[in-house]
């Protein structure tokens, strides 16, 4: 039979409204179509009708225009075109398919969430009232089989406006066994980003504080803020941790901590960290961290943080094309067991200005630096050199720094690059509370370099490229090095970054001086079919010792040792880099190897690190350590993951860690164990477990890939 199109726009077949009711005309399409002599149209196979952006699909209606009723036979399909679905066997609704009944309905939220009821009662186009109700995000098999989970309830009233669900004697199951029941519970709808209510809760036992709940609360401030509070109670502690967010048109701010009273120590323990950034006018930018706890242990017993300095930072800078300017001040506190707080430097000023300029008529270059620093320690107590047991520190330092360089490069005919540098410094400090170094010096630094580069490229007839590029350098730093302390560059690190510049050291209280020289090789071949490779050797050498340099450095004695990095990459998943230095005898005093590899079901990397004994670095025996992790998918539901790390130099593992997760169309199931073996004198070595349980379908989507279960299995 042919199809029929009739506009509904006829005022005979359509309600009449005032101007501030109007609506658009409805759309009506169905195998047959007639109007009776009571004025009933009559519509039926394949219906479909549209109105204001609702559509509906049915076996056909009936349209009453004196009532305005329509009565619909199914399978019925309403889609309000903004997520919300509804299945029904039977309804009664109006034209504009506000306000009616469906019956034997289920309604579908986001594709993610659906609702089974007897009876839907649409009302004023805004709620629906489902009654004897079952809700899930599950997979629902056909062969009778419960769900994962479900919620049944006497009611459920659905707020399309607010998205939001109401539920009037609701009970919890997993699978058809009752967990708990609830008067009233209001949760929000899929498509919610953020309103206030629980969040999902979680499980953690520590063999310090415990078997604890967590069961954290969202507050919704405003569209540009927000609260989570978090009570965590267990038989060891009463704790209260919280969240604060907000958003500003010119940034944004996220504080958090947490208040405890437990029975490991006498006195109430809390911590707070904080971090904004705002945009500034002409440019700038300021940034702060804050950081403060009131004991050192306290972080690492409840798991908020593995950081053993802390930091509070206030940062005013601006970055521009040709200039840089910043301003800092820093806030430093150590909970490490070998630190004292009174003689390390707690309270630094830090500042730099950098400009640049390219002067037409001398060509090149020129870079002009600017460096105001000081730090102060918290003793007043001055180091004196004839006092051996005297070990506390209150030496106080402020330095000023002002450098121009020019720089100016050349490329020959034959490829052969050449790097010209030439520039000053001068540095003067002031030292406090320290009788073993002068009261004032100011350092005069003359330096220039001249480095060739020859890089050289070649394509093999497999596709192959190789670029390889032998680089010298040789460098001069005049002056003497001046009598004051080395407190900012007291740990130097030898790498590619550094193997070409006039001074290793980190920060200008440092500069090395003599003449040096500096030799480099870097290979490089990107294969056709994914396979990378990455080399690079280097080595320094200099007319005369420099003392400042520690053997572990790798910069000590006349020539350096030999650095030697790379990095081999492919297609299939391999990265594997690793970087040292090897004394002359070949022997290895710095390594760190790091390997990762990525297959279609999961991940395994791992990691070794290797440093020599050095006195002057603090440390008295060699640290060797070796950590592996990844993750492997045991089934498309079910996966693993383990990190663990190794002390070689002690013989016994330093930290372990496994997880295991469930995770599907409807629920997240996550269970970890971890293990500290390492103590300290405000940390204990202690095992933790954590359990967590997510539903699947209540706010907004996580985004992530899961997979649906099959009802055969």
């Amino acid at each position: 039979m042919l199809r029929a199109l009739i506009l509904l726009a006829l005022i005979t077949l359509t309600p009449q409204r005032t101007a501030a009711q109007t609506s658009d005309p409805a759309l009506l399409v169905a195998d047959t179509l007639f109007i009776t002599r009571d004025r009933e149209l009559v519509a039926s196979g394949n219906v479909e009708a549209f109105q204001n952006g609702v559509r509906l699909q049915a076996s056909s209606i009936r349209y009453n225009e004196s009532t305005g009723a329509m009565i619909i036979e199914g399978p019925i399909l309403l889609n309000d075109g903004e997520g919300t679905v509804i299945l029904a066997d039977a309804a009664e609704l109006d034209a504009d398919f506000r306000e009616g009944i469906l019956k034997g309905a289920r309604l579908v939220l986001n594709q993610q969430l659906q609702l089974a009821a007897v009876q839907i009662d649409r009302v004023d186009d805004r709620y629906n009232q489902l009654y004897k109700t079952a809700v899930t995000s599950c997979k629902v098999c056909d062969d009778g089989t419960p769900p994962l989970w479900q919620i049944r309830a006497k009611r459920v009233v659905h707020d399309e406006v607010e998205e939001q669900l109401y539920f009037d004697q609701a009970q919890f199951l997993i699978g058809d066994v009752p967990v708990f029941w609830l008067p009233r519970l209001r949760l929000p709808g899929p498509g919610v980003d953020r309103t206030t209510g629980f969040l999902v809760p979680s499980i953690r036992s520590s063999s310090e504080l415990g078997t604890g709940l967590k069961i954290p609360y969202f507050i919704e401030l405003g569209d540009t803020r927000d609260l989570t509070l978090t009570p965590y109670l267990s038989s060891q502690t009463r704790t209260l941790e919280f969240r604060y967010r907000q958003a500003f048109k010119n940034g944004r701010v996220e504080f958090e901590g947490a208040y405890s009273d437990d029975d490991l120590i006498d006195d109430d323990r809390a911590y707070l960290f904080g971090k904004g950034i705002f945009s500034l006018p002409r440019d700038f930018t300021l940034n702060f961290t804050i950081e403060a706890v009131t004991d050192d242990g306290y972080l690492d017993t409840y798991d908020f943080s593995d950081a053993d300095r802390l930091r509070s930072e206030l940062t005013i800078s601006r970055a521009r094309r040709d200039e840089y300017i910043r301003a800092s001040f820093y806030h430093i506190k150590s909970l490490r067991d070998d630190e004292d707080n009174d003689t390390i430097p707690t309270l630094v000023l830090d500042g730099e200005y950098e400009r640049r300029f390219f002067p037409r008529r001398l060509g090149g270059e020129i870079r002009t630096r600017f460096e105001a620093h000081g730090h102060r320690r918290t003793s007043d107590l001055a180091t004196d050199s004839d006092d051996e047991d005297d070990i506390v520190d209150g030496r106080d330092v402020i330095r000023l720094s002002a450098e121009a360089d020019w720089l100016r490069s050349f490329v020959l005919r034959s490829g052969l690059r050449i790097d010209t540098t030439a520039g000053i410094a001068v540095d003067t400090f002031r030292i406090y509370q320290d009788d073993t170094f002068p009261d004032q010096v100011t350092d005069l630094t003359p330096s220039a370099a001249l480095t060739l580069r020859y890089p050289l490229a070649k394509t093999t007839k497999t596709g192959a490229r190789h670029v390889l590029e032998p680089v010298a350098q040789l460098g001069w730093t005049g002056g003497s090095r001046a009598d004051v302390p080395n407190d900012e560059s007291n740990r130097v690190e030898f790498d590619q970054g550094n193997l070409l510049s006039l001074s290793r050291f980190p920060r200008p209280d440092a500069r090395e001086r003599s003449t040096v020289g500096a030799v480099g090789l870097g290979w490089s071949r990107f294969g056709p079919k994914g396979w990378d490779t990455l080399l690079t050797f280097g080595q320094v050498f200099r007319t005369r010792d420099d003392s400042s340099f520690t053997t572990t450095s790798g910069l000590n004695g006349l020539s350096s040792d030999l650095l030697v990095a790379g990095q081999v990459a492919n297609n299939s998943g391999l990265i594997l880099t690793g970087r040292g230095l090897f004394e002359s005898d070949f022997g290895l005093s710095k390594a760190e190897v790091r390997g990762d590899y990525a297959f279609k079901r999961g991940r395994v990397g791992g990691t070794f690190v290797w440093l020599e004994e050095d006195e002057e670095e603090d440390r008295d025996s060699d640290i060797a350590e070796i950590g592996i992790d990844g993750s492997f998918a045991i089934t498309p539901l079910w996966t693993a993951s383990a990190d663990w790390s190794y002390d070689v130099g002690s013989d016994e593992p330093a930290e372990a860690e496994f997880g295991l997760r469930y995770e599907n169309e409807c629920v997240s199931v996550l269970l970890s164990v971890t293990r500290q073996f390492t103590s300290s004198s405000s940390v204990e070595a202690s095992t933790d477990f954590g359990f967590n349980i997510g539903l699947r379908g209540f706010s907004a989507n996580t985004g992530t890939e899961r997979y649906v279960r099959s009802c055969s299995n």
